[in-house]
């Protein structure tokens, strides 16, 4: 992809780095993606609609990126822009600094939020409460 996100703690860089779908900056997409494959896909621009990865899958809001009225689901969810509605990281959400997201989301196995991200909603840990770390 063309920009370089910032530096991951929990997402690693070689799924950013396979992403190779692009929503670009600028461009505007009403509708929804879905997929039962291990694919990524990165927003640059705007989304309005639902993104499923069924199996694996990797998401990426860039910094530019703003995703609204949507539901989100994939393995590894890392935020950078804006999303309005519901995101689901079955293995790692990743939200940055420059993060804003207003709804709520779940996460089956890591968190990492930067202490300058913009969040309104409520996070849930979905998995094993009484599981050993």
């Amino acid at each position: 992809m063309s920009q370089n996100p910032a530096s991951t703690r929990l997402v690693p860089a070689e799924r950013l780095s396979a992403i190779t779908s692009l929503i670009a900056e600028g461009a505007v997409f009403d509708g929804n993606f879905h997929t039962t494959r291990d694919q990524g896909i990165k927003v640059d621009g705007q989304l309005k609609g639902n993104i499923t990865f069924e199996n694996g899958g990797t998401l990426h809001v860039g910094a530019t990126g703003v995703v609204e009225n949507t539901r989100l689901e994939a393995d590894y969810v890392f935020i950078e822009g804006k999303v309005i509605g519901t995101v689901i990281a079955r293995k790692a959400l990743e939200i940055t600094g420059s993060a804003t997201l207003i709804g709520d989301a779940s996460y089956d196995e890591l968190i990492d939020m930067h202490p300058r991200a913009r969040v309104r909603g409520k996070i849930e840990y979905r998995g094993d409460i009484d599981a050993e770390i």
